[in-house]
This record gives structure tokens, C-alpha cells and sequence, in this order.
């Protein structure tokens, strides 16, 4: 270690190092304004080196511990240098160069999707989000795709898929159903007539004892219809008297005579007047003209 401090502070070696830095042309500085360069390899020269500037800081960006400030101040710092490489693209081409700026790369969200660049000025490359910058706070949601709404189908859309084969038209071409319905038509056909076999031998029976007891029959149903009609003749004259009781029920006998039509009348008006002399006139008076009426025998 000591060594090499004195090899650091010899005096040859100051002396050859200030040789060497004098040899050493003056770092140049990268113009301000792309418009101050006029040579095509110059403005290439110093494309490059924005391109490595920008490729050291997106290798930066990917650590997601630098923190929040520190990711945004990196992804301002890259979107910066994006602008300056368009200018410089842009003095490329207007100096004879090549076109650069029809290959440029994608914005790609977190599943690596390419998406469009939000630019509202319209000018430039517009601002992008690399690396860990894209799971900041408020950044995310740009790159969350909305919800598929889904459109709510119309009538006429529905009406539309409909055609002959829906309503069963086009059942029977293909053969399947003739060869069904074929197999069950036999089985149907079998059962009816073993069916139809078996009520006809009921009936061949039937028909038998019906013979047989023809004669035991006949007495018994004359027997059967003497009773039924004397049977309608009682019962016919019960519901007679049961009629007659109800109309007598019905009959509704005044034992009081009711007044008629004028009577009511005269009786309505004589009440009217009542009201109106209890109204107008004094006790004295209304006792006066009873006295009166009564002298004279008019019950009025």
C-alpha cells in the first residue's frame, strides 16, 4: 500500500500523467438545440449517446426498492432524453440522414400488451412509463384495461339467428327421425291390435251370458218398472202439496189500512205548515187558532 503511494506521488509520474492530459483533446458537450449541429455524423454521434444515456436509466428504473420519488424523478429523466433523441432524429433527417423515428419502439403494459402513447399535445413522443414506474400509484389504473360491457342483445338480433331449421322444418332431412318414428309407429300399432283382440273376446263372453239369463232379465226389469213408476207417482205428489204450502207461506194478509197516495200528501203538507206556524208565530197565537178550529169542528 505504501508502495503505491509513493508511486502515485513521484514526480515522474505527475509529470507524465500532465503530459497525457494535454494531449487529451477537451470533452465535448452535446449541443442544447439540435438545430445548432451541422454535420450528419455529429447528429449521429450524439444520438448514440442519448441512446446509451437512456439505456443505463431504464436498467435503473427496473429496481422496484428505489422508492416512489426516485422512480418517477428516473422515469421524467428517461422521458427527457426521449425527447431530446426525437429532435435530434428529426435534424437526422433534415440534414440527409436516415429516418429512425418510423422503427421506434412500443409502449407495452405489466402483460407486455402493446398500448397506444399518451401524447394530448399531439407533438413529440408523447410520455411513457418504464419498468417499476408502471406499478406506481396512479399509474397502474392507466394500464388496467376497462370491463367488457356486454351489449345487450336486440330483438332483431335475436330474430336473426332464426331460420327454417329452428321451428323444425328441416327435421326430416337428414333421415333420422322417419326411421325413429318408423320403430315406434310398429310398436304402437302391435299394442293396439293385441288390445283390440282382448275386448273382443270380452265381448264374445259377455254377449254369452247375456243369452243365458235373457229370460230372468226380462221379468226383472218389468218388475224394476212398475216400481220406478209408482215411485214418480209419490214422489210427484209430495212435491205438489210441498208447493202449495210454500204459496200459502207467501200470501201476506193487512190486517191495518194503509193510507194512499192524496192521503200521504195532505198529511206532508199539514206537517209543513206545522213547521212554519211553530216558526213565525207565537204560543198565544198557535193556541188561539186550535181554540178556533176546534169551535168551529175543523180537524184540519
Amino acid at each position: 500500500m505504501a508502495r503505491n503511494e509513493e508511486k502515485a506521488q513521484s514526480m515522474l509520474n505527475r509529470f507524465i500523467t500532465m503530459k497525457e492530459s494535454e494531449k487529451k483533446k477537451p470533452r465535448e458537450r452535446r449541443p442544447y438545440l439540435a438545430s445548432e449541429c451541422r454535420d450528419l455524423a455529429e447528429a449521429d454521434k450524439w444520438r448514440q449517446q442519448i441512446l446509451r444515456e437512456i439505456g443505463s436509466k431504464v436498467a435503473e428504473i427496473q429496481n422496484e426498492g428505489l422508492g416512489e420519488h426516485r422512480l418517477r424523478d428516473l422515469n421524467d429523466e428517461i422521458n427527457k432524453l426521449l425527447r431530446e433523441r426525437y429532435h435530434w432524429e428529426r435534424r437526422i433527417v433534415e440534414l440527409g440522414g436516415q429516418n429512425y423515428s418510423k422503427h421506434g419502439a412500443k409502449m407495452t403494459d405489466l402483460e407486455g400488451n402493446i398500448i397506444d402513447v399518451p401524447n394530448p399535445s399531439g407533438r413529440g413522443p408523447g410520455y411513457r412509463y418504464f419498468g417499476a414506474a408502471k406499478k406506481l400509484p396512479g399509474v397502474r389504473e392507466l394500464f388496467e384495461k376497462p370491463p367488457e360491457l356486454r351489449k345487450r342483445k336486440t330483438r332483431y338480433d335475436i330474430y336473426k339467428r332464426i331460420d327454417a331449421s329452428y321451428y323444425g322444418y328441416r327435421d326430416d332431412e337428414d333421415g333420422i327421425l322417419e326411421s325413429l318414428e318408423r320403430n315406434a309407429e310398429g310398436l304402437m300399432r302391435k299394442k293396439s291390435v293385441e288390445e283390440w283382440r282382448r275386448l273382443d273376446e270380452v265381448r264374445k263372453e259377455a254377449r254369452k251370458g247375456a243369452t243365458e239369463v235373457v229370460s230372468v232379465g226380462a221379468a226383472a226389469a218389468a218388475a224394476k218398472q212398475v216400481l220406478f213408476e209408482e215411485e214418480e207417482d209419490v214422489v210427484e205428489e209430495e212435491r205438489m202439496e210441498r208447493e202449495k204450502e210454500e204459496e200459502k207461506e207467501r200470501e201476506f194478509v193487512v190486517h191495518v189500512p194503509l193510507p194512499d197516495e192524496k192521503e200521504i200528501e195532505k198529511m206532508v203538507l199539514e206537517k209543513k205548515k206545522m213547521d212554519l206556524l211553530s216558526k213565525y208565530a207565537s204560543e198565544d197565537l198557535v193556541e188561539q187558532q186550535t181554540e178556533a178550529k176546534s169551535m168551529l169542528n175543523i180537524h184540519r
